[in-house]
């Protein structure tokens, strides 16, 4: 009898066994699929989708131009048939495959005749960040399988807290999609003790991300050169999947260019001559080499940097091609003159992934840690979000009111702005053709160069008289900085010009950027 009892708990035993294992091999099939998680997937998918559509919303300034310039301003002018394209779309150095993307959205609104002005602001928004939040979640389970529940968590917590992910990740900005196809493709890159690993997959997303940015391959760089090494089949991999993948990306996008610039137009070649060869970019400003190193990445970063030392030394062996892209990065930026936060934002993930290593190994001290961390990146990221220069998105909301009047009274407002180039969005965030414009400031790339900006901010008083000779050319409004109210405040009282809004932008003024921006128009 006992050898019978015996048996069947042995038997039990080796059901569960098994059964587990089934679950196992059920689960692997696809490690990243929230799906599988069952209860867990469905609670972070929705908290998740939750929270950035709560980060979105609650992100009301201004960044930098492109946010609007390289992305709502060109698709409006697709799907609408006006508005403004800058130089680089004259020049050929962009690529329609992101604009379209919310091309799609205004076409949908405008079949619908539900292209309100604000849908049409908002909506990219969402949709940005609703990608992101897949992202999110995509992220969780990969540090979840590729180290545990608690190094997941960890990670997971300074991910979303991250202020400077807070502040981009929900913008239209090319920088965001380049570091959410990079979390994504992150996930499946053939890291050591990732279940997964998928070559297509990655390489796929990697393509996206470079046809997004093509300085994406900046980041990408030492981790294909990784995959190659570690690869048996090294002939394989190159004609199967770089070479296929690579040319199937440029034909789509060159394609996709070629329609809408009505020429044949090799997008990613004409970035690189420009920026490269003929250095434009330096034409926007220049930082000292080591400036990423000694501010950049400190400020990106933010206060989890400590939580990133720390990390490195606790993961090097295991996570070193992580951090040598990190550096790596870090470093070929350093080599260009013209840097900018957003352009080191797609490696941020990748230090968060130290940052939580670093929390998971501090056991007595992480909830203290945790708290400090969470503050310490929720005051930057509200301030910066709600407060730090919003008055170029609100003054776009006080000039709305001039399309109402062109429709009702038929008349034709006409707006100058006299701030430096691109510093509000334009037609987008308008949606009535009324005349506006604004002082250019294109490179010098040649034939009959003028940068408008620059010859206004001279002498504006004899740029002012020289453009408007006569009280009839004047426009109907202008919209400044305060700072150069005192500078033409004789030509705005002799041009019976009065001053109609006030609004805040700012705390930090600095140059031509002022604390208020100022409305005037012409009685």
């Amino acid at each position: 009898m006992e050898n019978i009892r015996s048996r069947l708990r042995l038997g039990n035993k080796e059901e569960d066994v098994k059964l587990r294992q089934r679950k196992s091999q059920l689960y692997s099939k696809d490690d990243t699929c929230p799906l599988n998680c069952g209860a867990l997937g469905v609670r972070l998918v929705l908290f998740v989708v939750a929270f950035r559509l709560v980060n979105c919303f609650l992100v009301q300034t201004s960044f930098v131009p492109d946010e609007y310039w390289q992305s709502l301003e060109v698709s409006h002018h697709m799907v609408f048939n006006y508005g403004y394209l800058t130089w680089e779309w004259k020049e050929g150095i962009r690529g329609y495959s992101y604009p379209l993307l919310f091309a799609f959205v205004y076409k949908i609104l405008y079949y619908l005749n539900y292209d309100a002005v604000q849908l049409l602001k908002w909506l990219p928004r969402i949709l940005q960040s609703l990608l992101a939040a897949f992202a999110d979640v995509i992220f969780f389970f990969f540090i979840r399988n590729l180290e545990n529940s608690d190094t997941a968590k960890w990670t997971f917590l300074c991910h979303l807290t991250s202020w400077f992910t807070w502040y981009c990740c929900t913008r239209t900005l090319t920088n965001s999609m380049e570091t959410t196809l990079t979390v994504l493709a992150l996930c499946y890159f053939p890291l050591p003790g990732s279940r997964s690993q998928n070559s297509w997959k990655y390489l796929t997303l990697v393509a996206l991300a470079v046809l997004v940015r093509p300085t994406a391959l900046i980041v990408w760089f030492p981790l294909i050169i990784y995959h190659f090494w570690q690869e048996e089949n090294k002939l394989k991999l190159i004609i199967h999947q770089y070479a296929l993948i690579g040319v199937l990306a440029i034909t789509i996008s060159t394609t996709i260019d070629c329609i809408f610039y009505g020429k044949l137009t090799f997008v990613q070649f004409n970035f690189i001559k420009l920026n490269i060869f003929h250095g434009v970019a330096d034409f926007y400003g220049s930082h000292p080499w080591h400036w990423y190193f000694t501010q950049g990445f400190p400020v990106v970063i933010g206060p989890n940097l400590p939580l990133f030392l720390h990390g490195c030394t606790v993961a090097f062996r295991r996570y070193k091609i992580l951090l040598i892209t990190i550096i790596w990065t870090l470093t070929v930026y350093s080599l260009l003159p013209h840097k900018e936060f957003r352009f080191i934002y797609p490696v941020l993930p990748f230090c968060m992934i130290f940052c939580g290593i670093s929390l998971a190994n501090l056991k007595a001290w992480q909830r203290t840690v945790a708290a400090i961390l969470v503050v310490s990146n929720l005051i930057p990221a509200l301030y910066t979000g709600l407060i730090h220069q919003r008055g170029t998105l609100d003054v776009m909301g006080h000039l709305q009111s001039l399309c109402d009047v062109s429709r009702s009274n038929n008349l034709q407002p006409n707006v100058l702005f006299l701030m430096p180039c691109h510093s509000t969005p334009y037609y987008s965030h308008l949606h009535c053709p009324i005349s506006m414009r604004f002082l250019e400031c294109p490179p010098n790339l040649g034939d009959s160069y003028v940068d408008e900006s620059a010859i206004f901010y001279d002498d504006p008083l004899q740029w002012l008289k020289a453009s408007f000779p006569y009280k009839s050319s004047l426009p109907s409004h202008l919209v400044m900085f305060d700072v150069l109210e005192k500078d033409i405040s004789g030509f705005l009282q002799g041009s019976n010009f009065v001053r109609t809004a006030e609004i805040f932008h700012t705390h930090f003024p600095e140059g031509r950027v002022g604390r208020n921006i100022f409305i005037y128009e012409r009685h």
